[in-house]
Order: C-alpha cells, then structure tokens, then sequence
C-alpha cells in the first residue's frame, strides 16, 4: 500500500485486508494466525485475501533482541495458548537478529500472486515461533519456501537479484508516517483501520528485561474485520 497524493495512506480493495507487521512480531503472529482461523470459521477463504506489507522493526530499533522476543512470547502464550509460542531453543548465535531478507521473499512472493505471499508468510512465522529456524538465512527461507504453493526458482532468483528490495524500503518509508501505527495494523477496504486488534497491553519493567501484561484480549473483533472485508 502506497502513500496517496495527499500523503495518507490508500485504501485496500474489496476483499483484501492489508495486514502491515514484522515476522518476529509476536502480536502480529497472534493477529495472523487468527486472521487466517477466523477466515477458515467463516469460510471467507475465497473471499478475502491477505496483502502483507512489511512495517522493519529493525530499521526502527536495530537488530532484534532474543530477550524481547522471549518475554513476549511468553506473555502472550499465555492468552493465546493455541497461536503456538516457543521460547527460541536452538544455539544462541543462530538466532535471527535480522528478518529483512525473509520480509524480502514475503515481497517476492506476492508478485506471483497474493495466496504465495500468504502462505509463505505463514510458514515462515511458524517456521521461528514453533520450530526455532533462523529465518535470516537465504538457504532457510528457501527451504521453507519450498514447502509452499509458488515458483521457488523465480523467488530464488527474485532473491538474488534484490528486486523487492526497493518495495521493502517503501514499506519502510510509509511505515514512518503516522498513518502506520505499528505492528501488526491492519487495514480494510471500507477506509478503516485497527493496530493490534483486540488487544490491548504495559509492560511490567523496561522492555526486554520486564514483561507484558495484556489488559484485553478480545479475539472476536477480527469476525467483525473478516466480514467487513468480505467482497461485495
């Protein structure tokens, strides 16, 4: 989603829901993976389609700390037992403190169509928040990309090339405005908008050393966002 003329953000076509986030966001794999549960409940899975667009944690705050990833990770296992949480489990100096590769190929993907986009975004949270991969890794990302519905050569070579690299520097440029709140935020053909759905949160302490406590958990809204969304 690009910025508009005037400098707002545009608005997402009839069945599409623009999801702006960062793949080790842990709100933001809570809010995927309801979107994607609440869409099977619905059976709006032809009817809505998800458009990832990437909001770089990284370019905000540099690398990713594994301290701030675990804790929330905890914190909101515990409200969200079945989003699937795991505390990072493999070798400290695997970890992945960058993702931009991996939100690359997310890009790349969506150029083939938006269902490869969807799943490989998917896989790829799954693939660090359940199975500790290091999806920094080019060998990684493809590996998991593999087991997804689109053209691996072409995202290979899509990869290689950098030629989303542009488009995740203009997520990033759009990220800056106000109009992008955080990660995840979502946005919705009908010119609405909602960051972290349904939830709402403090931390306890300083972030990465303290916890969050989640204040609201209100995992209905996003039957109200699907349905919203839902072409005409």
């Amino acid at each position: 989603m690009k910025l508009a003329e005037d400098g707002r953000v545009g608005t997402p076509v009839d069945g599409t829901i623009e999801i702006w986030s960062d793949l080790l966001c842990p709100f933001a794999h809570v809010a995927v993976h309801r979107l994607w549960e609440t869409r099977a409940k619905l059976g709006l899975e032809e009817a809505v389609r998800f458009d990832h667009h990437v909001f770089p944690l990284e370019l905000f705050n540099g690398p990713h700390p594994r301290r701030g990833t675990d804790t929330e990770a905890v914190g909101l296992g515990q409200i969200a037992p079945e989003v699937g949480f795991r505390v990072w489990a493999e070798a400290d100096d695997l970890y992945p403190h960058t993702v931009l590769l991996a939100a690359e190929a997310v890009l790349a993907a969506k150029a083939q169509n938006l269902r490869a986009s969807e799943l490989l975004d998917r896989a790829l949270r799954i693939g660090f928040w359940l199975d500790s991969k290091s999806i920094s890794h080019r060998a990684v990302i493809l590996e998991i990309a593999g087991g997804v519905d689109l053209d691996l050569a072409r995202l290979a070579e899509d990869l290689d090339d950098g030629t989303y690299r542009r488009a995740l520097m203009d997520d990033f440029a759009t990220s800056q405005t106000d109009e992008v709140q955080g990660s995840p935020h979502l946005f919705l053909p009908d010119g609405s908008s909602a960051h972290n759905p349904g939830i709402t949160v403090h931390w306890e302490g300083p972030w990465a050393a303290g916890y969050p406590v989640v204040d609201s958990d209100r995992p209905g809204i996003y039957e109200d966002l699907l349905r919203r969304a839902a072409k005409r």
